[in-house]
C-alpha cells in the first residue's frame, strides 16, 4: 500500500492485523525500567498485540554531529507487534507513551527519556510530514537492526533487503546487555539473579 499525505488507510482501524516493528530507546533516567514500562504500555494499547521483544543493547548516543561518547549512552531494543491500528494511529499511540514518560521534543536527536520509532507497518509506504515508512534511516543503524533481527530472524526492510544482510554492512558499535531478559519480561533484580 502506498500512502501520501493524508490518504485513505492512514488513519483508521484495519480489519486485518498487520505486523509492525517499533524501535525503543532511552538515554536518560532508569533506561531499563522505562523501556520495560513502555513495552507493557504498548501491549495494553487497544488494537496492539506484542508478539516479541528483544534483549536490550547499549549504543553510543547518535547526535546531529554523529556518535558522541560524551553523552549518556542509549539502551535500545525492538518490539514486534501485530496491530489493527493504521500507521498514523499507531504513531499517535507511541507518541502518547513517550509523553507519559516525560519525552520533550526540543532538540532533534537530543537526549531522551524515551524514544519510540515506528520502523515498518506491514508493507505500508508512507511519506508525509508526520511519518515516513519504512523508517528512512533504519538501514543505517545497528541499534535498530540487531534487536529487530532478534525478534524476527527473517526480517526484510522494504526497499533495502534482508535485515541480516544490512546489519553485516554496518559498523556502529552496539553491545548486548549481559544477562538481561527480553524487554517484555521483568527486569532482573539482585534477588532474582541469585
Amino acid at each position: 500500500m502506498s500512502v501520501s499525505d493524508p490518504a485513505p488507510g492512514t488513519s483508521s482501524v484495519s480489519a486485518e492485523p498487520v505486523r509492525a516493528v517499533v524501535a525503543v530507546g532511552a538515554n536518560l533516567g532508569d533506561r531499563d525500567a522505562t523501556l520495560r514500562a513502555a513495552v507493557t504500555e504498548l501491549a495494553a494499547t487497544p488494537g496492539v498485540t506484542v508478539l516479541a521483544a528483544s534483549v536490550p543493547v547499549e549504543s553510543i548516543a547518535l547526535t546531529l554531529d554523529g556518535l558522541d561518547e560524551s553523552k549518556p549512552s542509549y539502551l535500545n531494543g525492538a518490539v514486534l507487534v501485530s496491530t489493527t491500528l493504521s500507521a498514523l494511529d499507531l504513531l499517535d499511540a507511541l507518541n502518547r507513551i513517550e509523553d507519559d514518560h516525560g519525552r520533550v521534543r526540543v532538540e532533534r536527536w537530543g537526549d531522551r527519556t524515551l524514544d519510540l520509532d515506528l520502523i515498518v507497518h506491514g508493507d505500508t509506504i508512507v511519506d508525509t510530514p508526520r511519518l515516513t515508512l519504512p523508517h528512512p534511516r533504519a538501514a543505517e543503524r545497528s541499534f535498530v537492526l540487531e534487536p529487530w533481527l532478534q525478534v524476527d530472524p527473517g526480517a526484510v526492510l522494504p526497499g533495502h533487503g534482508p535485515v541480516a544482510v544490512l546489519l553485516q554492512g554496518l559498523q556502529d558499535p552496539i553491545a548486548p546487555v549481559a544477562g538481561a531478559p527480553r524487554l517484555d519480561q521483568p527486569a532482573l533484580t539482585p534477588e532474582s539473579a541469585e
